[in-house]
């Protein structure tokens, strides 16, 4: 198996592990928490089908070599790809988002659960609320990146 389709196996895993927790489990426990896990998987599936597409480019010598970290590997994506594969710059603003959303949690010093909605604060505070109707457009804009790239991605795979 080429390592495109385990990157793209990969992606489609980690999506559908995003969306079986929102839409099985999330019901079930009700638990506003559950809402940044899905955020998180969200967000690794997107990244592992960027991946995807750089490894491409790496390939064939297109582009330079991009360190491990999620800045390097997405401003790779932005300045090399999306001109390339005409795509379209709401996803690298979706994936922004989804980058923040994370961060956000990661350096909050309080967040808390209310209701339907995850809220996370910062020191001068600001908040953010992640909330179930928000990560449900964050599935399926992930679902249109995801088939999007693998549509590109499709006719190298038993190359690389």
């Amino acid at each position: 198996m080429g390592r495109l389709s385990t990157l793209q196996q990969d992606a489609a895993r980690k999506y559908r592990l995003a969306n079986h927790m929102l839409t099985q489990t999330y019901p079930l426990v009700k638990d506003s928490r559950l809402l940044l896990a899905v955020v998180e998987h969200l967000l690794s599936a997107l990244e592992t089908s960027m991946l995807s597409l750089l490894h491409i480019e790496l390939y064939y010598n297109r582009i330079p070599q991009f360190g491990e970290t999620f800045d390097s590997r997405f401003n790779a994506f932005r300045y090399h790809i999306v001109d390339k594969y005409h795509i379209n710059r709401e996803f690298l603003l979706f994936i922004k988002d989804m980058q923040d959303i994370i961060k956000w949690h990661k350096e909050s010093p309080v967040e808390f659960a209310r209701k339907d909605k995850f809220v996370i604060c910062t020191n001068n505070y600001r908040t953010l609320e992640v909330t179930s109707v928000k990560v449900k457009k964050y599935v399926m804009k992930s679902k249109e990146f995801i088939d999007t790239i693998n549509s590109m991605v499709g006719k190298y795979g038993a190359i690389i």
